[in-house]
């Protein structure tokens, strides 16, 4: 990482998360939102961002619910039930929040990716759900269905990428209704399978390397 993004890699608290923007001296344009899962922070997922995209603005943002010795993004009942007041609250949260992020750091949100892991991933997923069109490409890593009554929103135009460990015990079942759940509202899915538990490493990278270097199709 460039001198020039560690500078900018500072915790800021001027917008309704705690969060770090890290501008890369050859940004290339691109720009990722990086949810992290829960129980951690903004920094865990940062180096899987830098291997997924080198050049990009990254915007690590921290959840607000205190989890353990870290965050995450809404309160849980069980590790596969969610409470649905705290989703729609946080959700409206991020929402705003990367509004104003995408405002006061000259971002363009149409070509922002939303890259997020397990809880992060799910909090993505509601957003796009809940606030149509502030996400056009997102990648979910360790991804369920979180809402019990998700509207019929129309996604499409949007890109998705969702990626589920195929040893993943807890979030693997559900990824398949994620999938389903997101296609039938007219996202471009695509859906893969990594040979990995709930944790992620350089399979995903790969694969989202990919994805994203690979051409939006017009919905």
């Amino acid at each position: 990482m460039s001198e020039h993004a560690n500078k900018n890699s500072v915790l800021r608290h001027d917008l309704p998360f705690p969060y770090r923007l890290t501008v890369p001296a050859d940004a290339s344009g691109e720009c990722l939102f990086v949810l992290h899962g829960s129980g951690v922070d903004e920094t865990t997922l940062v180096p899987l961002a830098r291997q997924i995209a080198p050049r990009a603005v990254l915007v690590a943002a921290r959840g607000r619910i205190a989890q353990e010795d870290g965050f995450r993004w809404f309160e849980r009942i069980t590790p596969t039930s969610f409470d649905q007041s705290s989703i729609r609250v946080e959700t409206a949260a991020i929402a705003q929040f990367a509004t104003e992020a995408a405002r006061r750091h000259g971002l363009d949100l149409g070509r922002a990716t939303f890259l997020g892991y397990s809880n992060g991933a799910n909090l993505i997923s509601t957003l796009m759900l809940l606030h149509p069109g502030l996400v056009r490409q997102a990648a979910l890593l360790r991804a369920m269905p979180v809402l019990d009554d998700a509207p019929a929103t129309n996604l499409a135009g949007t890109r998705v990428l969702v990626i589920a460990g195929a040893a993943d015990q807890t979030y693997g079942p559900f990824a398949p209704s994620l999938v389903t759940l997101l296609s039938a509202r007219g996202a471009e899915v695509d859906a893969r399978i990594v040979a990995a538990g709930h944790e992620f490493g350089d399979a995903d990278a790969a694969i989202a390397r990919q994805w994203l270097a690979g051409p939006a199709r017009a919905a």
